[in-house]
C-alpha cells in the first residue's frame, strides 16, 4: 500500500449476496483501485481470478469467532471515517498506519430470508444477525463525502459506468449511496426488533417470558415496487410496496398485460385467498373484493365453468383466482369472458399463448405465503394489527342442533358454502350447492349488508342457478328467525352458521318448523 497524494483507491468488499460481485471487482481492478476483501467473498475472487487482498493483511489479525470477528478493527473502522480535509483525522491515521477505505461494498446477512423459513431454529436466527457488516455500512454512509457505499448489486454497473467516464464519483451520487445505506440499515434492524419481540426466551427461560407476538414497538420495512396509475379512483395517487420475500400477490411475476391498477391488485389479493382455501381444483371470479362465483371441480376447467355460471353478468370485468396450473382446456374456456387479470400458481405454454391473444388481460404467477402474515389495518393515528383468519374448521365438531341432520351431499356443500362465506365481506349469506362427489359451487351471494336478512335476500335475488336444494352459510350468528325464514323461502334446506345468539333457540325452532337442518360452528367470520 502506497502512502501520499499517488495512493491507489482502496475498496472493501464484504457481501453475503455475491451477485455480480466477481464482474464489480474486476472492473474496479482494471481501473486501479486496490481490493480488499472477506471470507467468502475474497475466495470467489481468488478462484475467479481476481487479485485482492484477505481482511487480515489489511487489520494484521486473522478472522475469528466464526466470521463473527474480522472487519471490527480500527484499521477497518479508521480507513473508512477519517476525514480527508481534516489535518488532524489526517494526522493520525498516519501515525498509527491506517490505509484510506474509499469505498464499501456490503449487503448484510440474510436475516429476514432466515427468520422466513418454516420452523427456524432460534440459533439460526442469532447467527444471521449481521454485527460487522452494518457496523462498516454507517461507517461509509456518514462520511459519505470522502467514502461510497454500495449496498445493493442493483447499482453497480452504474457506479463502473460512472468511474469509468469520470474517474470518481460525484457527491450526488455518493450521497444517494448513503440515503440507500442507512435506509438498508434502519429497515435491517427493523426486521430483527420485530421478529425477535414476537419470540419468548428460549430454552429453559421460556416459561418466565412475557413475549407477546405483538411487539411493543412495531417497525415496518416495504421497498417500493412501482408507482400506479391511480388508486382507488383517477384523483388519489398510489405505488406498491413489497416486502422482498418473492411471495404472495405483491411479489408476483406478471407473465403478460397492461400495468397492473390499485384496484386489481385488491380484487386479486381476494381471489387468490379464495383459491386457496381449497385442496380440490378451485376457482373463484371476485368482483370489488366479493366472489360472483366460486366453485371447485375434478378439473380446473370445470371448477371454472362453475364458478361463471354462478353469474355470469357479474363475472364480465371481474378478476379470476386459481389453485392449480392454468392448462389449455381452462385458458381456452378463459379467453372467452373479458376478465381484468387471473392469478395462478402457474401457467402452461399452451395456455400462455392462448391468453396472450388477447391484449390487455394480466397474468400474474404466484408463489404461495409459506405462512400467512400479520393483517393490519390503518386508522387515522395509527394502525390495528391482527393474526390472519386462517382457522380451517372441522365439520366433525360442527354440531347439529335440529332433528334432522343434512345428508352427505347436503354437508359437502355446507362445507364449502361456510369456506367461501369466510372471504364474503360482511353481512354475509353464501347459497351452494353439491355438484360431483365433495365439490360444490355458489349459487348465490349476498354481501356487505348492513341488515343480515337484506344478506338472505340479496343472495337469493342474485341467483341465476336453481336454488331449490341449496344450502346456505352464514358468517355470523341470526340474530332474528328472519334470516332463517328468507334462506327457506328461497328454496335452501340447510344453514350452517357460528350461534351465540341469544335468540339462538327461536333460530333453531324456525329452522326445525321449516324441515332445515342447521349446524352450528362456533366460529364466526367476520370480514370488514
Amino acid at each position: 500500500m502506497v502512502e501520499g497524494g499517488n495512493e491507489r483507491k482502496r475498496a472493501l468488499l464484504s457481501v453475503t449476496d455475491k451477485s455480480g460481485i466477481v464482474a464489480f471487482a474486476r472492473q474496479l481492478s482494471e481501473l486501479g483501485w486496490e481490493i480488499v476483501s472477506t471470507g467468502g467473498t475474497f475466495k470467489m475472487l481468488h478462484e475467479n481470478g481476481v487479485d485482492a487482498l484477505e481482511i487480515s493483511d489489511l487489520t494484521g489479525f486473522p478472522e475469528m469467532l466464526d466470521g463473527r470477528v474480522k472487519t471490527l478493527h480500527p484499521n477497518v473502522h479508521g480507513g473508512i471515517l477519517h476525514v480527508r480535509s481534516n489535518p488532524e483525522h489526517q494526522q493520525a491515521v498516519r501515525r498509527h498506519g491506517i490505509a484510506p477505505i474509499d469505498m464499501v461494498v456490503v449487503n448484510l446477512y440474510a436475516f429476514e430470508k432466515t427468520a422466513a423459513k418454516p420452523d427456524v431454529h432460534f440459533e439460526e436466527l442469532i447467527e444471521n444477525i449481521d454485527i460487522g457488516g452494518p457496523a462498516m455500512v454507517r461507517s461509509a454512509a456518514k462520511n459519505f463525502q470522502d467514502v461510497a457505499i454500495v449496498t445493493s448489486a442493483e447499482d453497480y454497473p452504474d457506479i463502473a459506468e460512472e468511474l469509468m467516464r469520470s474517474g470518481e464519483l460525484s457527491q450526488a451520487t455518493k450521497w444517494r449511496l448513503a440515503q440507500k445505506a442507512f435506509t438498508k440499515t434502519a429497515a435491517y434492524d427493523a426486521a430483527i426488533a420485530s421478529t425477535l419481540a414476537r419470540i419468548p426466551l428460549p430454552h429453559a427461560e421460556m416459561e418466565k417470558s412475557n413475549a407477546t407476538e405483538f411487539p411493543d414497538r412495531l417497525a415496518l420495512e416495504f421497498r417500493k415496487s412501482s408507482d400506479l396509475r391511480y388508486g382507488e379512483n383517477p384523483h388519489q395517487k398510489a405505488a406498491l410496496y413489497v416486502d422482498g420475500g418473492g411471495e404472495g400477490i405483491a411479489n408476483a411475476r406478471q407473465l403478460h398485460g397492461k400495468e397492473l391498477s390499485y384496484n386489481n391488485l385488491v380484487d386479486l389479493q381476494a381471489a387468490w385467498d379464495l383459491a386457496s382455501e381449497f385442496k380440490q381444483a378451485a376457482c373463484a371470479i371476485i368482483k370489488h373484493t366479493n366472489p360472483c362465483g366460486a366453485a371447485t371441480g375434478a378439473s380446473l376447467r370445470t371448477a371454472y365453468l362453475r364458478a361463471l355460471e354462478a353469474d355470469p353478468v357479474s363475472a364480465f370485468g371481474g378478476v379470476v383466482g386459481v389453485n392449480r396450473e392454468v392448462d389449455e382446456q381452462a385458458a381456452e374456456e378463459m379467453a372467452k369472458l373479458f376478465v381484468e387479470a387471473i392469478a395462478a400458481p402457474a401457467f402452461s405454454e399452451r395456455a400462455l399463448e392462448r391468453l396472450r391473444q388477447k391484449k390487455n388481460v394480466r397474468l400474474l404467477q404466484v408463489k404461495a405465503c409459506a405462512q400467512p402474515g400479520m393483517q393490519w389495518k390503518q386508522l387515522s393515528g395509527g394502525l390495528l394489527a391482527q393474526d390472519p383468519d386462517a382457522s380451517v374448521e372441522d365439520a366433525a365438531t360442527w354440531k347439529v342442533v335440529t332433528k334432522r341432520a343434512p345428508n352427505a351431499e347436503e354437508l359437502a356443500a355446507l362445507q364449502f358454502a361456510w369456506t367461501v362465506c369466510k372471504h364474503v365481506k360482511s353481512n354475509a349469506i353464501v347459497y351452494a350447492r353439491p355438484t360431483e362427489a365433495g365439490c360444490a359451487q355458489t349459487v348465490g351471494v349476498g354481501a356487505g349488508q348492513m341488515s343480515r336478512v337484506d344478506s338472505c335476500r340479496i343472495g337469493a335475488m342474485k341467483a341465476v342457478l336453481p336454488l331449490h336444494g341449496s344450502v346456505a352459510a352464514s358468517d355470523a350468528f341470526f340474530p332474528f328467525p328472519d334470516g332463517v325464514e328468507a334462506i327457506a323461502q328461497a328454496g335452501a334446506t340447510a344453514i350452517v352458521q357460528p350461534g351465540g345468539s341469544v335468540r339462538d333457540s327461536e333460530v333453531i325452532e324456525a329452522a326445525e318448523r321449516l324441515g332445515m337442518a342447521m349446524l352450528i360452528t362456533g366460529v364466526r367470520h367476520f370480514r370488514h
